[in-house]
């Protein structure tokens, strides 16, 4: 059956398109939390544990397993207080433990959901209690990429810019999704989650930089 030029263009470009998705597919490559290559089976077991996020690596067809918490210390913790008491205008007591939680920018797990500002700010209170009720504490609320934030932010909570990408730099380098959360003690020993977390989190790793 002899094809019109219309239908034969069609074909072309659909078959382009196909051909383009499976190479995107054959291309991807998987890689540990130490950025060694894995079989995609053994990917999928990591990421399936809960303990790993599956997070883009140096190139878009890389896949790669991120530890979800990082234990370390911050050898200047009074730089960062300078930067964060001049951008969010609020005094950030050294003497006191810091709690960051740190928006990425928009993405499908944290512009997802039903919660109201309501709901979003009793959630945050009862972080931010917890936390207190550990130890009085700075806590902060510290943005990348303020989309999906307009017309909730002042609903809930003050979020400001992150300074000079510092949090950024200092302990989110990837986008990890939802938001993520930095507990640092007076000292500058730090506990640091990745992703989505429940408030108990955040508690658990005060409880730990307090003892």
């Amino acid at each position: 059956m002899k094809l019109s030029r219309h239908t034969f263009i069609l074909a072309l470009l659909f078959s382009g398109v196909f051909y383009a998705q499976n190479q995107a597919t054959l291309q991807l490559k998987y890689f540990d939390e130490n950025y060694q290559p894995i079989p995609k089976q053994l990917f999928d077991i990591q990421k399936s544990k809960h303990k790993f996020l599956d997070v883009p690596g140096d190139s878009i067809h890389h896949r790669m397993l991120s530890v979800r918490e990082v234990h370390g210390v911050l050898e200047n913790r009074s730089y960062l207080d300078s930067l964060l008491t001049v951008a969010s205008s609020k005094t950030i007591d050294t003497s006191k433990p810091l709690v960051i939680v740190f928006y990425p920018g928009k993405d499908p797990c944290n512009s997802s959901g039903a919660a109201t500002r309501k709901e979003r700010k009793a959630w945050f209170d009862e972080m931010e209690g917890g936390v207190r009720k550990i130890k009085t504490s700075n806590v902060l609320y510290v943005f990348r990429d303020d989309e999906g934030l307009h017309g909730n932010k002042d609903a809930y909570k003050v979020w400001i810019k992150d300074p000079e990408q510092i949090v950024e730099t200092l302990f989110f380098k990837k986008h990890y999704p939802c938001s993520s959360f930095v507990v640092i003690s007076e000292k500058g020993d730090y506990i640091s989650y990745f992703g989505e977390f429940p408030k108990e989190y955040v508690w658990n790793a005060m409880k730990i930089l307090s003892e």
